[in-house]
């Protein structure tokens, strides 16, 4: 596949499950709905009875799980779509500038978008942003490591 063979109607029928090495119960993505080699978003609807879901809420750790699963989304996307190859286990290595600044509720659609700062040697920079009905609820920087070679 191309990269200009990447369409909404081709992410929409994707299932998340296929690029990312995170199995159910563990998966805190819905689905890809926008790739670019250095950018990416997801949704996910927050589960009433996730693991990650706390007082009715989606937790601060579940947010941050779910930004680090739209870095891995993108990244086995690029791998297992574009170059052919599998999808990769990766490893949060630092998190910077975790703010969580409002709260999703139960039931609600988390939209997340990473941009990638840097990539080298295996470790992607990305800064991530995450959204809940419009309003931002979460911001931070991940450092992220993946086993073998990547993007």
């Amino acid at each position: 596949m191309k990269l200009s063979d990447v369409t909404e109607d081709f992410l929409r029928s994707l299932d998340i499950h296929t690029v990312l090495p995170q199995q159910d119960p563990f998966v805190m993505v819905g689905r890809l709905i926008r790739f670019a080699p250095d950018s990416s978003t997801t949704e996910t609807i927050v589960g009433e009875d996730g693991i990650f879901t706390e007082d009715g809420f989606f937790s601060p750790c579940g947010i941050l799980e779910n930004i680090a699963q739209t870095c891995a989304a993108r990244i086995g996307f690029y791998n297992k779509y574009i170059l052919g190859r599998d999808v990769q286990i990766g490893y949060i290595g630092a998190v910077r500038d975790f703010v969580v600044r409002g709260r999703a509720e139960a039931g609600s659609t988390v939209t997340t978008t990473v941009d990638v700062i840097e990539e080298v040697f295996g470790m992607t920079l990305a800064e991530a942003t995450v959204r809940c009905c419009e309003a931002v609820i979460a911001t931070g920087r991940v450092k992220l490591a993946t086993a073998g070679k990547d993007m």
